[in-house]
């Protein structure tokens, strides 16, 4: 009996790990952009919430640089979707060759303009931060003395107008102070709260820095032609420990009651997980262009 060994059709085989390459691109892409759409709706969300914090920080007096720090967490979100759309632009969108010859003035334009805006994030958390701790003590005035005067109470983050109805109920207890010269006052555990929540505003924004710097490391090196080796690993090694510390947060937001906050944390961990998940799939290209045929 001759022994007979059948082998399938290598092109029928290819097709289908085609297609099935395909589907899961497609699958990979469905999720992608319903995470992109979750962050816009959740930026609707944070201008919504700056702006009511405006209604109790901002005056008639107060300037262009004030209004810029009570929305900073509206305009950060915004040039985290120009940073994000960038890098998705040019880790999935355009080819090498496209590349070189469109981005050099445009993509570093809206890349400075949005790196612009982080920076100002980061220093109007540090600014905030520094107003915390210089809080004036009201001494032993009770919070009833500022009824319907215009002032605020602020306790994680939440701002409630003090009136005579509420001004009983708002505070724990403790020395009253004022922060900043905006009518918003708060109680010793609002004051230590408020300073740890600052700081880690301050924390957050700058492990998010050091995300997308490492991104940007990595896509600098894939442009010429770097796909692996111990700086790659390494910087590869770096995002995770850098998403390790993001989530973190998120758990500090849901021990805070803040699950928006959190859920968003998680969101724009999912949208750069999108861009490290094209970077894997640039890399993978790379390795089958430099292969022997």
């Amino acid at each position: 009996m001759s022994n007979v060994i059948e082998v399938s059709n290598p092109t029928e085989a290819t097709t289908k790990a085609l297609e099935h390459e395909q589907r899961i691109d497609r699958i990979r892409q469905t999720i992608k952009w319903i995470v992109y759409s979750l962050l816009v709706l959740n930026w609707g969300f944070y201008i919504v919430e700056d702006w009511q914090s405006a209604q109790h920080t901002m005056t008639a007096d107060s300037s262009i640089l004030d209004w810029m720090k009570t929305f900073t967490t509206s305009l950060d979100e915004l040039a985290w979707f120009g940073l994000l759309f960038l890098f998705e632009i040019e880790t999935y969108w355009l080819s090498e060759d496209a590349l070189s010859h469109l981005k050099r003035f445009a993509f570093v334009a809206v890349r400075v303009i949005c790196y612009g805006f982080l920076a100002h994030t980061l220093f109007a958390y540090i600014s905030s931060f520094i107003e915390l701790t210089q809080a004036v003590s009201l001494g032993n005035s009770g919070l009833c003395d500022f009824s319907d005067q215009g002032y605020s109470f602020v306790r994680n983050e939440l701002y409630t107008f003090v009136n005579e109805s509420n001004c009983n109920t708002l505070t724990s207890g403790g020395e009253l102070s004022q922060i900043g010269e905006a009518l918003l006052v708060t109680d010793a555990a609002g004051l230590r709260e408020a300073r740890f929540l600052a700081y880690i505003d301050i924390q957050d924004a700058t492990v998010w820095l050091a995300v997308v710097l490492t991104i940007e490391a990595i896509v600098r090196l894939q442009e010429k032609g770097i796909s692996e080796g111990l700086i790659i690993t390494s910087l590869n090694w770096m995002t995770i420990a850098l998403y390790s510390v993001l989530i973190l947060h998120a758990l500090i937001w849901i021990w805070k009651g803040h699950f928006v906050y959190a859920w968003d944390e998680l969101l724009w961990i999912g949208g750069f997980a999108a861009i490290e998940m094209n970077l894997s799939e640039w890399r993978d290209d790379m390795a089958e262009e430099a292969a022997p045929a």
